[in-house]
Formats: C-alpha cells, structure tokens, sequence
C-alpha cells in the first residue's frame, strides 16, 4: 500500500485492498507459497484509532485477507488495528492457503517515544503458524528493537517475520536489526515495510528484505513493481546450522536472572 490520507474512508481502504489483491494474485501466479503484507496493510500506521479500529468478530478485513488466502491458495500475512474489549490493539493477522486463520499476534511493544502506547494496547503473547516444510514468528514494527522476544520465537521457528510501517529516516536501523536478529537467532528473518508518504509527510522507501541464517541478504527470485519473490528452504537453513551453530550456547535462565 502506498501513500496514507486523512480522513481514512471507504474508497482508500478499497484502493489498498484492490493494490493487495492484485498483489497477491501476480504472487501466486509465480507460484508463492506465501505473501506478507506491511503493518496495518489498508491504512498505513495511524493511532486515529476511531476510524481505523475494526470490531475482532466482524471485521470487514479480516474477511477480505482471508477470501485472498483462500482465492489464490497462498498462507497470507496482514496487518489491521482491532478492538477487543474496547481496547485497541495493533494486530498481525496469519491464515492458511485454505483461508483459515492460523495466528493472530498483538504487537507487544507499543512505540511509546511517538505515543503510540497511549492509544493501543499491549500483547503478552506469542504468534506462529505451521506451513508444510517451515514454522513462522511474527512480530510488527517497533518490536525489532527487543531481542528477547526473537529469542524466545527461534527456540522452535525457521522464519521470524516482521511487518512494519519503518519511516526512511531510520532505514539504516530497520536493515541493521533485521541482519542481527537473523545473525543471532541463526534462522530467516523476513522484514516487510510499506512504502509512500503518510498523512504526516514521514516517507517510507521501499526496503522489504528476506536475511538468511548467516545475516546474508537474500536476492529475490523475481521483481515487478512493489513484488518482491524470494525463495527459501528448511534444509538450506538445516545445512547452515549443521556447518557452524552457537544455538546450543544459550544460557536462558541465566539472562532471565541477570535481566
């Protein structure tokens, strides 16, 4: 999705929704297994919560993410702000290829430099979905700075997926810490940003990437306008781990004291 405007209404939810769908269909054509979409995918980030915030039992996006995943038999990865009980919460979205929803995570760290925690709610879970060949672990945005909740996804997941709304300004911190969570956790990291101009002129450039194991930048398989296809594979990351591992060095309950 690209730029963001004030008010959000009807028409602008139904341009991105249409941009996602178009998306997703090119993605599945080339033979995707799964697309990921930025945080709070047909917004962009806005803490007007009055406006953007959608009922968690009769959401018309969750509606419209799952007939994607289901029209075009792709897992499918999407951000929106849902109210639950009468809270607002900053909220990743997974289903299977069959358009049944796998996960539902809540963004545990609220970006409270720029207020954002004064107007959603904190999670205190964690997310994943199964695919057929790797297991997946979600968390949105601002949470990339907090290693710990990486920690605690990797003890059992191949890929940690990030969505995010990350401003061009601090770009150079967004690919640093997708590079070190990759590095440290010695698994894929999948970093997906919006791209465009919000409603407050903070520009965001296009700067999705996929990290192996080894902090590698991956190169995409095929690119056509905002679609980027990668592709990756549990033994790829299996082989890695075999020929150079520091996974079994962790020292949980000692870091959990010393914190």
């Amino acid at each position: 999705p690209r730029s963001t405007l004030f008010p959000y209404t009807t028409l602008f939810r139904s341009y991105n929704l249409q941009r996602c769908t178009e998306l997703t269909a090119r993605a599945a054509e080339y033979g995707a297994d799964l697309v990921v979409l930025p945080e709070m995918t047909l917004t962009g980030f806005t803490m007007n919560t009055t406006l953007s915030a959608e009922n968690q039992d009769q959401a018309p996006s969750l509606l419209a993410f799952s007939d994607l995943a289901k029209k075009y038999q792709v897992h499918l990865v999407a951000g929106m702000v849902m109210i639950v009980d009468d809270k607002a919460v900053n909220t990743l979205v997974a289903f299977s290829d069959d358009g049944i929803e796998q996960a539902r995570y809540v963004k545990i760290h609220p970006f409270s430099f720029a207020g954002e925690n004064r107007f959603f709610q904190p999670g205190n879970k964690l997310a994943k979905m199964q695919m057929p060949e790797l297991k997946l672990g979600f968390s949105i945005c601002y949470d990339l700075r907090f290693p710990e909740l990486y920690s605690a996804l990797a003890k059992d997941c191949d890929v940690l997926v990030n969505i995010a709304n990350w401003p061009k300004r601090r770009i150079m911190h967004w690919r640093a810490l997708l590079q070190a969570r990759a590095i440290e956790n010695q698994t894929y990291v999948i970093g997906v940003n919006r791209v465009g101009v919000d409603g407050n002129g903070l520009e965001y450039e296009r700067s999705s990437i996929v990290v192996n194991a080894n902090g590698e930048f991956i190169v995409p398989v095929f690119t056509e306008g905002e679609l980027d296809i990668y592709e990756i594979s549990r033994q790829g990351l299996l082989d890695f781990r075999r020929s150079f591992s520091a996974r079994q060095d962790r020292l949980p309950d000692l870091y959990r004291a010393l914190i």
